[in-house]
């Protein structure tokens, strides 16, 4: 099976080698990292010219505070052309924690980039509704992110 997956990798390296920084292979799948920049283009040349025609999940990760870069956003693909997965990593510095929506390309995308915003913080460019889903809209933080205290922000007190 991974050799199937590692075509689609070559694929992807053949349409523009500048896409692909770094391959990692456990468990029988296969992990593409990808530039920031590129994850629409990869997207839909993945989608529409080698049949990853649904997105069945993304998620965003903190690798926590000393880490550099500090999150995370995984793509879980699927072709059911193919009955294929492949997963795209985007990372994104702490600096910068901005990446393109995919809404354009599968409405899915609209709920889980939401969740990702509310519970890691990470924005995408271009959604057309990014706001909390899950959490109060007065929520304070993130709650996923690895320095979130357990008990939450607790207001300043003087006892």
């Amino acid at each position: 099976m991974t050799e199937k997956l590692h075509g689609y990798v070559e694929k992807i390296k053949e349409k523009n080698a500048d896409w692909v920084v770094a391959v990692a292979e456990g468990h029988g799948e296969i992990t593409v990292t990808v530039p920031r920049e590129a994850i629409l283009d990869v997207c839909s040349f993945l989608r529409f010219e080698q049949g990853f025609d649904m997105l069945a999940d993304l998620c965003g990760g903190d690798r926590g505070p000393e880490e550099d870069p500090r999150f995370e956003v995984n793509y879980h693909l699927f072709s059911t052309v193919h009955y294929m997965r492949l997963r795209l990593k985007v990372l994104l510095s702490e600096d910068d924690p901005n990446v393109p929506t995919l809404t354009t390309l599968w409405q899915t995308a609209n709920w889980h980039e939401r969740e990702t915003y509310d519970l890691v913080g990470i924005k995408f460019t271009g959604h057309p509704d990014l706001r909390r889903i899950l959490l109060p809209s007065d929520f304070d933080g993130h709650a996923l992110r690895k320095d979130y205290p357990l008990r939450g922000y607790e207001p300043y007190s003087l006892n």
